[in-house]
Order: structure tokens, then C-alpha cells, then sequence
């Protein structure tokens, strides 16, 4: 690939997991040396990369080289290297032993996190695991004085980011030095950092790291050094990756650097990061290293094809074993500055590269009639059935049955002595097992059904698994404004090429390009990338001549130490360019985006704030015309360009092109002979018209018939699609178990899209960055068909509101028009959810309707924030809309909107409710949901194109059955081994009675009668109390969004949430309770409080798990100028083979927690606590979660509303467990008295008070 004209060998290398793939450019050699070799393979070698450099140095030299011997580096010039050794070592929880330095009152901050669970649905609410196992909480305080604040020089200085701060507290290097020995006397030397505000004061925690080293610790590693940026959550969890991870890599670059004689100094070793830049060993670390392997990939294909071999924008789709990992190129990298990494938040620069869990060896299993693919790996051992290890079917599996994988062309290393082939027929006879478990299901459906084949069902299962894979590739594109279809795809990784064309098919795109070294993609970018030096720095400004001024200074001083760092390493002036960026958000948002410096044609600056009004009005579809633009960071790049591998064409073709062979090959409509050729064998411009096999190594590529692959200038290989998107004929009447699982993904996929087109076109901060919306896909008769899974309270729940506008339009229902309701009565859940629908109709009939319903920061009412404590009645609470047409036949009526939000009101009120105090908002939100469901009526309008209307209905249907059937067989299987003191068996029924409290002594009752052989069940809420005069009321749509929540947690399978969830259930609610209240009456606190309450009864009900902390702890603050809002954590209850999780958020929320750092640099408070309440938990064989302790100090007056439950009646232990802890709501005034506020309250604090929250904890589970 490319000539060495040197006299020295060039290595590049991937060590990844399973493999190690090595390519060397070989002196006066066209064609490079490839090698793949075992990572981990003690019985032959200690390390995979020295042992491929040291065969390939065999074979070019001619000599001899033991294993015990040293590598000579005579004829080596450079090496290049990606690991997996850190990614690895995050995963499997094997780095170094670390403990965690942070400011007092803060010990639990980075456990706390953002306080949301990963997985909504899992009752254990459960975490990543610490990295850290002791924390060190250190007596020092930094606060930052804000405009208006009296004297601001006087104690006050400035801190790198140009804010002012005051050393409050200064630290206590003697009570420090104590602290850290003890820690290193338990054998930890290790010490990550991360202090309050040291973003922009970084003193204290230099001054850590000179005790820490005096005293003896090897490693420190310095928040405000690797990442300075504001929000000390992400700053912390990145310095512990950093310490946990940086020695485990010295180690293993010490031990690989050790194998090489005494003139290493004079050899270029370089590591690949995970921004796609290299760096010597001295400068690699751990926070810079996960996405080591990846990042080589990101770079090969981006640097190999795009300009070069197309100008369309790229996909890069990298197929491994146990994952799919996909990115995007269009010119420049795109670059995330956060990750998560196995439950590790990252805050550094990173090539921005999704993951999803979809690969090779992904599980196989046939579930409640559907096909289901992953996300379970069988993982390399014992891996996929025809390993020949007793492992399961995987997508591997099926790929060998349909002949996409051939045998002959396998290396032989399976068996006792791995010397055998692919196991061909076991792999047949498990998925003749499975098929005839499919049949029995499929004939139990419909006796006529003809049963399915192995190859059909093969087939099935890889269909899934592209629609899988497909997703988080939609997600990519279309969530920064792209088209997905006007990109072409990048495919490399084992598995990827069998894949690609019906991958590219089921997107739209017309062209993939398959890289000549595909299956060792990663390992030749290496060759492909440049030395990269970064330099970052907080600057806190509005934007304005004045501070774009102060940054330019700024930069030049980062640009010359990138420019030194890189001289320092041998490159010249010449060899150097530089990249200078802003991180800009708009006042009032916390959506950032890193702005690279344009250029204008002359080649001068350009106006940074005129490129990033370009990119946010791409990404999200709008701008805000009259806000300032905030500086946050500067940060600029240096980039030291390298001697690269460079493409080589190769021959033109003369002759047609050669067929190897000939091998059997499925392809949906059945075999075919299909001929196999060689990549090695064919030549620029050769045309292979699909199906044809073409090997590459020991890669398998597949071309579908209708596509054509076409060898390019530099023996790359370009298929094209030719066709696109053609009708598709399935089985309407009975559901066809293939096609039923693939409807599940693009129904939900269709609300998913919703969602982000939610996401990314509002602007509220609550809609935007706290995703308090939910967006779900209907039919005619307003049934649920999809809800992503956004915000628990709303599942299920916009159901009721679909159908009540049916009813209420009736024949009133047109082309264009959009209706919008927030009103109980209308089905709706509080006023602050406002609910927009949109009928969809295909040649003028109603066929589906799209609905969005997203949380409203203000919408009139007697407190600012839409949520008073004490409201009574529903006028109170703001705007409140039954039913009104917000755009009626596509007009837009405006006018109207704005009156029914300015001007709340109601015959029955004698008072004048104020309205919304943040119209614009309101308004701009409500456009951004109008083109939330007009995104999800172009993909339904896509689907029935491509299926036709009667097949897309038919599956609406099938795929609520579906649903039906897995709710039908849950509650069969929780009826047969429920066992309660209070359950009655009578026959096939399992009655069981539970209720709780309120705390103002109102009771939720539940009478659960479950039929056992029917798996059917009744929610009697009968005998719970009647409407309170408050605001705890739940509507019934709350309570039907409880059960069905309650119902998908303990399906604990993957089943898509619709109307079917409800099928086999019936809730009973009386009229005029507490559940169905009037509508009339205050719900506000329903929505957040009561839900809680009627989960904890269900969830008890059924004997899952004790309750929880049964409360969102609502937490509103504010004055004229400025309202804040809140939700708390707390523990969650515990299970039978469960401890509770401390300081997460609860069943029917997820929201997330304002970062400390954010908190108080925009709202005029200190925050003294953050922590775990310790003890909290309710005992028992297993303890539940504890709760949280937030101490709130404030900076000068405000309103503060507190909303909140558990304060009387204690979460409730089951199975013996005892009760979780009450939680406790205090006001410490400044002269230090203590005043218990309750649990409901208003009160006007003064400078000087705190604010101090207890939330509950969660009840144990057994009697110990």
C-alpha cells in the first residue's frame, strides 16, 4: 500500500482483545506484511505485538531472533500502536488500586453522580462499580463571587477562566498529610482529584499532589490538570479512569518497550489516542486511551477513502465480535468531549464513535413469538455454537448456515487441539431445535402455517440484527441534522463486510466501500495519523469584541506551547498546523458546542459566533435571535504531521476477473450458486455483479444480487446498490415472527426519532438537556403502538389522551390539523405536561396518530415554576387546555395560543391567575413537538411506501399482541410462585390485597386478582380514599402509566411498550377518589408524588421488591428574575437477591441533577452537602438504598417551595425487612436555629439561611 523507500521497516499495530493484527511496510516493497496473531497466548509467546514485530523481522532480515533475545532496532524506523490494555482493564474492573480526594461534604458526590439509573426498567436500580475504594474528603472551600455581591475585590481574585472566586476555607495540609499516610498504609498509592471550582482555581489541587508525592504516593492524577472545565462530576469521574488506568499502561508500555535493545531512544514509538492522535509513551495516559483501538479504524477508512475514493459524507461501521461501533466523516473528525465508557464518565476529547451492542456473537433466542438479537454476547468462550467450546447460537451462527461464511476459508483453530474447521453441523442441528420450537409457536398460531426452514429462520435472525444495527447508525446522522441516505457507507471489521449491502439497502444509501485491509483496518490507521498536541482552558465571558479579544491572547500563548511540545519531539515549523476552537452555548442553555476557528476566503480569521450560529441552526433547527453567546473553554490543537503510508494504484484490469470457486449462498429468496473470488486476484475497474462471494484475507465479502462491486484505482472495493427500497410482501393476517421483530424496531425507532427531533429543535432547558418528554406512535383507535422509553410517568399514559381527543373531534379531524391538551380530564397527567397530536393520513384516511408531550418550565399559575405546594384547585396551577386545534388545516393559530397561556382562568375562580411568565418559550417548545410528530408522519409515510398501509396496520396490531402474549405469560409465571401473607388461592385465582399511606393519612388500597390460567389481572384501586383538597390527586392517566411501568419491570424482556402491555389487565379506579379526581381539583403534586405511592403498592403487591424512597423530592427556588427546579434522589428498596442502590432516582422518575459546580455558578447559592445519608436503608437480609443529604446555602433572598412525600410513613421493608428511613425537610436560619418546614411548604429564606433535605431510604428485604 504505498512504496517504503527507506531501509527500514514500519510497524503498525492493533492489540485488541481477541486479536493483535500487525501490518509492517516493508523496505522497496509495494505490498505490505500482514499478520494476525492470538492477544493472549501464553503457551507461544508473553506479548502479542513484540512477538509479531519480531517474526516479521525474522523473515525480512533473514536471522534468527529467540523470544528470550531483545529486538533489535537497527532496521525498525518507526512503530505505532492501539490497545485495548486500558479499555480492557476499565471492563473487567482490573486497574490499579486508587482512592479519591474531594472537598469536604462531598464524599459521595462522584457514587451520586447524576443521580439518573442507566436502565429505567431494572428494580435494581443498579450501577457501574467505583473505581475508587477510599475517599479522603479534605478541609478547603473555593467559592465564586457573582455580579452582585457587594464588594467583589476586597478577598476576591481571579481564576483561570476570568471568574472571580474567594478561598472560603484554605486547605489543611496537616490534617491532609494524616489522612493520605493512613491511605497508603492500607496499600493504595495511587490518588485521583477533584476539589470544587479547582476548574479555575487549581491551586489546592497542585497542593494535594505535593503532599501526596512527599508522603509517598506514586501516582496522582489531577482533575483541573486533565480536563479543566467546569462541572466537577464528569472533572472527578475522569480523574479516577486516569489514576485507575495510567499505571496499568505504564506498566504494560514499560514491558513492551523493554523487549528492544539499547537504541530504543533512538526508534519513534508512538500510542494512538482516543482523539485519533498519536503521542509518545510519556504523554499516553489512561483518560486518553479507551478508544485507542477504535480510533485507528476512525482514522483508516476517513483518511483512505473520503476525497479519495468519494466525496459523499462516510458512516463507518466497524462489525467486531460482541459490538458494533459506528462514526461519521465528512472532512473533519467529529470530536465528543463526553463519554460514557462502561458506566465511566469521560471528559476529554474523543472521536465521537457510538456503540451498540450487536456483533458477531451476539445471542440468538426466540422470545414471546419474536425474533430477538442480543444485546447478551456469547462472548469468545465459549462463543458461538460452531466453535466447537458447547457455546450458543449466535449471529455468527447464522451468517455460517446462509453461506456467508466459508468454511474452507476459516483458519482451522477450533477443537481440543485447535486444529479444526467451523463446526458446521452442530451449528445445523441447534438451529433445527430452535426451528422446530418456532413452528410449534407458529402453528399453535394458525394450523395452516407451512414451517419454517433452518436457512429461513437464519435469514430472520441476521434481518434483526441489521435493523439493530441500523439504529444507532439513524441516530448519528439525523440527530446533527443529516441525511442518512446521502452518505456512503465505510465497512470494515471481521463481520461487517457480510452485512453491508443490506445494512446500506435498509438506510437508503446507494454506495459502501470495503477497505482492501478491512479486517485490519485499525491497525493500518495507525500508519495514517499525526503526533497531536492539546491544550485546554476555562474562560467564562459573553461574547463581545472585548472577550473575543482577551481569547485571542489567550490562544497564542496555548498555540505556543503546543507548537514547544511538539518541537521538543523532533517536528519542524513546517511539519506543524494548528486548530484553535471555543466552546459556545447561547445564556440560558447548557447545550455547548466546540467551534473549530473558521477561516474566511482570504484566509483571515472569521467570526466564531457566525460559525456557531451555523451549527446550531443545522443541529437543532433554530436560533435564538437575541441571546448572548457564553464562552466556556478555549482549546487549541497542535498537530505534528507525520510520515504516512500513502496509497499505491495497482494494475489496471486486462482480462475478466478470475472465479476461484463456487459455493451455495442464501439470499432471502433462496440458494444460489454463487461464485467466489479472490481480492488478491482482481484488478482496478474489474465489475462483479452480485450475489458474489469475494475474499479478503480471511474476510468474507458479500454481494447481494442487485448490487454491484466495482474494484477501485487502489484495490479498494465499492459496491453499489442498485436497488433501493422496493415493496416488500409479508404475511398480514398471522404476524411472521421475523417481520414482527423487525416491526418492533422501526415502530420504536419511529418514536425514537421523535424524540430526538424533540430534543434537538426545543428550547427549554427542561425538554433539552433534562429530557423530560416522552413521544409515542398510536393507531386509528388511539391504542399505543411505540413509546420510547423516556420518562416512566408517561408510559402508557398518553393513550387515554389520544383517544379523548378522537372522541371529542370526531368527524372533525383534518388533513393538517394539530391539537394540543394538557388538562386532566383530557387524559392528561399535570398542567405543566402539555401533550401536542397529530393525525396522520394516507389518501384521506386516518390512519395513525404521533403525539409529544414534554414538561413546560412555566405555564401561568399562583407560583412562578407552575408547581405551588399548596395549590388547592386546578386553576391554580396555570393554563389548563381540554382540547383546542393549535394548527388547523397547517395554519398556525398563534394568536390563540398566546391567550389561552397568557390568561388562565375559570368561571369558578374568583382570583386572577397570572399566566405564563415565559411565553416565548412556551411557544418555541410547542412548534419543536409540531415538528417532532411531523418527523414521525414522514417515517410512517416512509414505512407504508415500503410495505404498503395494509401490512403496516397489520403489524401495528401484531406487534400489540405480541406484547399481550409476554404481559400474558408474567403474570402466569408470577401467579404460580407469588406467596404473600396476605394472598388468597381460589382455583386459578391469586387474589392479594396491599395499600399504603400518604402522609397527610389518605390511603392508595389495591386488590390485584390474577387469573393463572389466563394470565389476566385486575387493579382494583377500590377503597382508596376520596379526592384530597391539595394537590397529591392523580389522574387516571398516572395511574395507568404506574401499572404498565410496574408491568414492563417485571417482564424484565425487551418488549415494546404499547396498548398491548394493557390487553390482558384491567384497572379499576373509582370515581372521584384520589385516583380519579374531579376536574376541578389540584393535581400538580400527583404527577410526582402519588405515582410514586401507587408504584410502591403495586411493586409490593406482587412481592418484587420493598419500596422504594416513594418520592421525587421537589425542590423550587427563585425571585422575579430568575426560578430554579429540581428533583431529588433517594434509596431504592431492596429485592430478593438485591441490595437496595443509594442516592438514585426512583421508579417513575429519571431526571437528572444540576452538576454542583453549574449550580452555583448560575444560581446565587453554595452548596454545603451533597452526600449519601448513611444508615438510611432499611435493614434486612438485604439492605435497601440509602437516602440523600442536600444542604442548600443561600446567597440572598428567595422564594423556596419544597413538594414531598415519606416525610410521615416510612418506605416499607418486605419479607421482614425493615422500613427505610422518612425523609426530613429542615430550614437553618442564619443565626443557626433548626426549623422543621414538613413536607409540603413555602418560605421566604434570607442570606445566610440553609436549606437542608433528608430523602427517604429504601426498605430492606428479609428478616435477619
Amino acid at each position: 500500500m504505498g512504496c517504503n523507500d527507506g531501509q527500514k521497516l514500519r510497524f503498525c499495530i492493533d492489540r485488541g482483545g481477541t486479536f493483535t493484527d500487525v501490518y509492517a511496510e516493508i523496505p522497496h516493497q509495494s505490498e505490505g506484511r500482514v499478520m494476525k496473531l492470538l492477544s493472549v497466548d501464553p503457551a507461544n509467546y508473553d506479548d502479542a505485538p513484540v512477538e509479531g514485530i519480531r517474526r516479521i523481522l525474522e523473515e525480512f532480515t533473514g536471522k534468527q531472533i529467540p523470544q528470550t533475545a531483545k529486538l533489535p532496532t537497527e532496521n525498525i524506523e518507526w512503530v505505532r500502536m492501539g490497545t485495548t490494555v486500558a479499555t480492557n482493564a476499565l471492563l473487567e474492573r482490573k486497574g490499579e488500586r486508587i482512592a479519591l480526594c474531594v472537598t469536604r461534604g462531598f464524599r459521595d458526590l462522584l457514587e451520586i453522580g447524576s443521580q439518573a439509573r442507566p436502565n429505567i426498567f431494572d428494580l435494581t436500580a443498579s450501577k457501574p462499580s467505583l473505581l475508587y475504594e477510599e475517599v479522603v474528603e479534605i478541609d478547603e472551600r473555593v467559592e465564586l463571587v457573582l455580579d452582585g455581591e457587594g464588594d467583589r475585590s476586597s478577598t476576591a481574585v481571579e481564576g483561570v477562566s476570568g471568574e472571580l472566586i474567594r478561598v472560603v476555607k484554605p486547605l489543611d495540609v496537616k490534617a491532609l498529610r494524616i489522612s493520605l499516610k493512613d491511605v497508603l498504609d492500607k496499600g493504595i498509592s495511587c490518588l485521583a482529584v477533584v476539589l470544587m471550582h479547582s476548574y479555575t482555581y487549581p491551586q489546592h489541587e497542585i497542593l494535594v499532589e505535593e503532599v501526596a508525592k512527599t508522603v509517598g504516593f506514586r501516582h496522582v492524577s489531577l482533575s483541573s490538570a486533565l480536563t479543566p472545565m467546569v462541572r466537577a462530576v464528569p472533572r472527578g469521574l475522569t480523574a479516577c479512569v486516569d489514576a485507575y488506568l495510567t499505571p496499568v499502561i505504564k506498566e504494560y508500555l514499560r514491558g513492551f518497550i523493554s523487549k528492544f535493545d539499547e537504541r530504543l531512544h533512538k526508534l519513534n514509538v508512538l500510542f494512538m489516542q482516543s482523539d485519533g492522535g498519536l503521542a509518545p509513551e510519556n504523554r499516553f495516559s489512561g483518560h486518553k486511551a479507551v478508544l485507542s483501538g477504535p480510533a485507528g479504524g476512525v482514522v483508516g477508512y476517513s483518511q483512505t477513502l473520503f476525497g479519495v475514493e468519494t466525496d459523499k459524507p462516510l458512516i463507518g461501521f466497524d462489525m467486531g465480535g460482541t459490538s458494533t461501533d459506528v462514526s461519521r466523516y465528512a472532512g473533519t473528525y467529529d470530536h465528543v468531549i463526553e463519554t460514557e465508557i462502561s458506566g465511566a464518565i469521560i471528559q476529554a476529547p474523543q472521536l465521537e464513535i457510538n456503540t451498540v451492542a450487536a456483533g458477531g456473537g451476539s445471542k440468538l433466542k426466540f422470545q414471546f413469538g419474536a425474533f430477538r438479537v442480543g444485546p447478551e454476547s456469547v462472548g469468545a468462550h465459549p462463543g458461538p455454537v460452531c466453535y466447537r467450546k458447547g457455546g450458543e447460537l449466535s449471529v455468527t451462527d447464522a451468517n455460517l448456515i446462509l453461506g456467508y461464511i466459508i468454511p474452507d476459508y476459516f483458519p482451522s483453530i477450533f477443537g481440543p487441539n485447535e486444529d479444526q474447521g467451523l463446526d458446521v453441523e452442530a451449528t445445523r442441528n441447534e438451529f433445527e431445535k430452535l426451528a422446530n420450537e418456532i413452528n410449534i409457536h407458529r402453528r399453535s398460531k394458525d394450523a395452516s402455517a407451512q414451517n419454517m426452514t433452518v436457512e429461513e429462520i437464519a435469514q430472520g435472525f441476521i434481518d434483526v440484527a441489521n435493523e439493530t444495527m441500523c439504529r444507532p447508525i439513524r441516530q448519528l446522522t439525523e440527530m446533527k441534522g443529516h441525511e442518512t441516505m446521502n452518505h456512503a457507507l465505510a465497512c470494515f471489521g471481521g463481520a461487517g463486510p457480510q452485512h453491508a449491502c443490506a445494512i446500506a439497502r435498509s438506510l437508503g444509501m446507494k454506495e459502501v466501500f470495503i477497505h482492501k485491509f478491512c479486517g485490519i483496518l485499525s491497525a493500518y490507521g495507525m500508519g495514517l495519523a499525526s503526533v497531536v498536541e492539546v491544550e485546554q482552558e476555562p474562560f467564562s465571558a459573553v461574547y463581545s469584541p472585548q472577550s473575543i479579544s482577551d481569547v485571542y491572547d489567550r490562544e497564542a500563548a496555548m498555540l505556543n506551547r503546543v507548537i514547544q511540545k511538539l518541537s521538543q519531539q523532533g517536528f519542524n515549523e513546517e511539519n506543524v498546523r494548528t486548530e484553535t476552537f471555543l466552546n459556545l452555548r447561547y445564556e440560558g442553555t447548557d447545550t455547548a458546542i466546540m467551534v473549530k476557528r473558521p477561516v474566511d476566503q482570504n484566509g483571515s480569521r472569521g467570526d466564531y459566533a457566525v460559525e456557531f450560529g451555523r451549527l446550531f441552526q443545522q443541529e437543532y433547527g433554530f436560533n435564538f435571535q437575541s441571546r448572548n453567546i457564553l464562552i466556556c473553554d478555549v482549546r487549541v490543537r497542535g498537530i505534528g504531521v507525520t510520515s504516512i503510508l500513502t496509497p499505491e494504484a495497482i494494475e489496471s484490469a486486462y482480462t475478466e476477473p478470475r472465479i476461484t470457486d463456487h459455493y451455495n449462498v442464501h439470499f432471502g429468496n433462496g440458494w444460489h450458486e454463487t461464485p467466489l473470488f479472490k481480492l488478491k486476484d482482481l484488478a482496478y475497474g474489474h465489475l462483479i455483479p452480485g450475489p458474489a462471494i469475494i475474499m479478503n484475507g480471511n474476510s468474507t465479502v458479500i454481494v447481494e444480487p442487485g448490487c454491484e462491486a466495482t474494484i477501485t484505482k487502489y484495490g479498494n472495493i465499492k459496491i453499489e446498490i442498485k436497488t433501493i427500497h422496493s415493496t416488500v410482501t409479508v404475511a398480514k393476517d398471522v404476524a411472521d415472527v421475523v417481520q414482527l421483530s423487525i416491526f418492533n424496531h422501526r415502530f420504536m425507532g419511529i418514536a425514537e426519532q421523535m424524540g430526538r427531533t424533540l430534543q434537538r429543535t426545543s428550547i427549554s432547558t427542561n425538554i433539552k438537556e433534562r429530557l423530560d418528554f416522552s413521544c409515542a406512535l398510536f393507531g386509528p383507535d388511539s391504542g399505543l403502538v411505540a413509546n420510547a422509553p423516556h420518562v416512566p410517568v408517561h408510559l402508557g399514559a398518553m393513550s387515554s389522551t389520544v383517544k379523548w381527543q378522537l372522541i371529542f373531534w370526531g368527524e372533525n379531524l383534518n388533513e393538517g390539523d394539530v391539537f394540543v391538551t394538557n388538562h386532566p380530564c383530557a387524559g392528561g397527567s399535570h398542567l405543566p405536561d402539555i401533550t401536542v397530536i397529530t393525525p396522520v393520513f394516507d389518501k384521506g384516511k386516518l390512519v395513525f396518530f404521533v403525539a409529544s408531550r414534554g414538561h413546560h418550565a412555566e405555564i401561568g399559575g399562583i407560583t412562578p415554576g407552575s408547581m405551588p405546594p399548596f395549590s388547592k384547585h386546578i386553576w391554580e396551577e396555570g393554563a389548563a387546555i381540554k382540547a383546542f386545534k393549535l394548527v388547523e388545516r397547517g395554519v398556525f393559530q398563534g394568536a390563540d395560543i398566546i391567550r389561552f397561556l397568557s390568561f388562565p382562568s375559570s368561571e369558578r375562580s374568583t382570583a386572577k391567575i397570572p399566566g405564563t411568565r415565559r411565553l416565548g418559550d412556551n411557544l418555541s417548545d410547542l412548534r419543536a413537538q409540531i415538528i417532532a410528530n411531523q418527523r414521525g408522519i414522514s417515517l410512517i409515510t416512509e414505512l407504508i411506501q415500503q410495505y404498503d398501509l395494509e401490512t403496516v396496520q397489520s403489524y401495528m396490531k401484531h406487534v400489540q399482541a405480541n406484547a399481550e402474549d409476554a404481559v400474558r405469560e408474567m403474570l402466569k409465571s408470577v401467579a404460580a410462585t407469588v406467596s404473600s401473607d396476605s394472598a388468597i388461592v381460589d382455583g386459578d385465582l391469586v387474589i392479594i390485597e396491599e395499600e399504603d399511606y400518604m402522609d397527610d393519612g389518605s390511603i392508595i388500597h389495591l386488590k390485584l386478582s390474577i387469573d393463572k390460567s389466563k394470565g389476566e389481572a385486575i387493579f382494583d384501586f377500590s377503597g382508596t380514599s376520596s379526592e384530597v383538597y391539595g394537590n397529591w390527586n392523580a389522574p387516571e392517566a398516572v395511574t395507568a402509566a404506574a401499572v404498565i411501568y410496574c408491568l414492563r419491570c417485571l417482564v424484565n424482556v425487551d418488549i415494546p411498550l404499547n396498548q398491548g402491555c394493557l390487553a390482558p389487565v384491567t384497572i379499576r379506579i373509582p370515581p372521584g377518589s384520589l385516583l380519579s379526581p374531579s376536574d376541578t381539583a389540584a393535581v400538580v403534586g400527583g404527577n410526582v408524588l402519588t405515582s410514586q405511592r401507587i408504584t410502591d403498592v403495586i411493586l409490593t403487591a406482587f412481592q418484587a421488591c420493598a419500596c422504594s424512597q416513594g418520592c421525587m423530592n421537589n425542590l423550587t427556588f427563585g425571585d422575579n428574575s430568575f426560578g430554579y427546579y429540581e428533583t431529588i434522589a433517594g434509596g431504592s428498596g431492596a429485592g430478593p437477591t438485591w441490595d437496595g442502590t443509594s442516592g438514585v432516582q426512583c421508579h417513575m422518575t429519571n431526571t437528572r441533577m444540576t452538576d454542583p459546580e453549574i449550580f452555583e455558578q448560575r444560581y446565587p447559592v453554595v452548596l454545603r452537602r451533597f452526600g449519601l445519608r448513611e444508615g438510611s436503608g432499611g435493614s434486612g437480609v438485604h439492605r435497601g438504598g440509602d437516602g440523600i443529604i442536600r444542604e442548600i446555602k443561600f446567597k440572598r433572598s428567595v422564594i423556596v417551595s419544597i413538594l414531598s412525600e415519606r416525610r410521615v410513613h416510612a418506605p416499607r421493608g418486605i419479607k421482614g425487612g425493615n422500613d427505610g428511613a422518612r425523609g426530613a425537610n429542615y430550614l437553618i436560619t442564619a443565626d443557626n436555629r433548626s426549623i422543621y418546614l414538613g413536607g409540603k411548604n413555602t418560605v421566604e429564606v434570607q442570606a445566610g439561611d440553609v436549606l437542608q433535605i433528608l430523602t427517604p431510604g429504601g426498605g430492606g428485604w428479609g428478616q435477619v
